[in-house]
């Protein structure tokens, strides 16, 4: 690392609800989806900050820690205890300064369509990185969190921008389509988002200027690379 520049820092983005909708299911974090990022930002030198609405303990879907859902980055994570540490020890959101931050990143998972997604400290927090140019990376189920976003010009931001996230016929795929709160696909169509997706479960990014979303699980560490790349401009 080059001493001489100031460190970049990437904040991550977990949210702290565990429930899936009434169903009873557990959710939380997708794994792959916290660990990718984890190590292809801080391999490259970069600060990766956990944070959480409620900080501490960010739940992790137990599913995604389960094969055939777990992938080298997340093998990794389990025997990592700086790395565990920092998914236990989230910071609460709102007591950060997030303009001490180059980019933020959005791991997946069903519960932020109930925390983050209706978190109007996120939506400000989503509309100043957009408006400064600081890249906002969100994969899977995150791309969800911009549905309320608008700009100072009362835009909404997804309006004629390129975009992806986990598409309806990957919940359904899942079963999962009947305990969401909304769809994703929808309700960013709605507000007028060009909407881009490719066969499910495959790899897909698709970066608009400062907004950067991938699809689905596969898409996490073709984001974070795309993300750290960036960084190094």
């Amino acid at each position: 690392m080059n001493t001489g520049n100031i460190q970049k820092r990437v904040l991550l983005i977990m949210s702290s609800y565990d429930d899936m909708g009434i169903s009873g299911k557990q959710t939380g974090t997708w794994f792959t989806e916290l660990a990718a990022p984890y190590y292809i930002l801080t391999d490259a030198g970069y600060e990766v900050v956990f944070a959480s609405p409620d900080g501490g303990e960010a739940p992790i879907d137990l599913l995604s820690m389960k094969v055939p859902f777990t992938t080298e980055y997340t093998d990794k994570f389990l025997n990592d205890p700086v790395a565990l540490f920092a998914a236990k020890h989230t910071r609460k959101l709102r007591n950060i300064d997030y303009n001490t931050f180059d980019a933020v990143f959005f791991p997946g998972g069903y519960g932020l369509l109930t925390d983050l997604a209706s978190d109007q400290f996120v939506v400000k927090l989503i509309k100043d990185f957009y408006e400064t140019n600081r890249p906002i990376a969100m994969v899977c189920h995150a791309p969800a969190i911009l549905r309320d976003v608008k700009l100072s010009n009362g835009k909404f931001l997804v309006e004629g921008k390129n975009l992806t996230g986990f598409k309806d016929a990957e919940d359904a795929e899942i079963e999962l389509d009947k305990h969401l709160l909304f769809s994703l696909e929808q309700e960013l169509k709605g507000r007028g988002a060009n909407y881009k997706s490719v066969a499910n479960w495959a790899p897909n990014v698709v970066v608009d200027g400062a907004l950067m979303t991938g699809q689905s699980p596969a898409s996490a560490a073709p984001l974070a690379e795309a993300l750290r790349d960036v960084l190094k401009k």
